[in-house]
């Protein structure tokens, strides 16, 4: 029995230790592929980091804001900017005269339609006249 019980210690020494060693082997093993794939997931990252930069530089470059000097002569502009005119004053005054008349024309006379077109192209006239004298004064 004591043989038997020496024999089992001994197999199960050897069972442990041989166990051990290939443990030992596996667990550096095991560690340098930890390391490995540690590695390779820091430069992904970086390497992502990279891209977000240079597409953040991409945009801001895009976001700069470019000025147009507006005091050059318009034929070496060339951005072309039409500021709106108004009405002059000869079509403000033709626009409210013709109303007027048409007005006065339609309530003063006995035929109503014909009145209107009278008094309609009289103020017309008289508008645009005192509208184009204004003009030539404000000049």
């Amino acid at each position: 029995m004591k043989n038997l019980f020496l024999y089992a210690s001994l197999l199960f020494l050897s069972v442990l230790t041989s166990c051990k060693n290939t443990d030992k082997m596996g667990v550096a093993e095991d560690t340098k592929q930890a390391t490995i794939d540690s590695m390779k997931i820091v430069a992904e990252k970086q390497r992502i980091i990279d891209s977000m930069k240079t597409e953040a530089a991409k945009i801001e470059k895009q976001k700069e804001v470019v000025v147009v000097n507006n005091t050059s002569t318009p034929s070496s502009s060339n951005t072309t900017t039409t500021k709106r005119k108004g009405w002059s004053g000869a079509a403000k005054g033709a626009v409210i005269g013709a109303g007027v008349g048409a007005a006065t024309g339609a309530i003063v006379s006995k035929k109503k339609g014909e009145g209107a077109i009278i008094g309609g192209l009289v103020g017309a006239g008289v508008g645009a006249g005192t509208g184009a004298i204004i003009d030539d004064k404000k000049k």
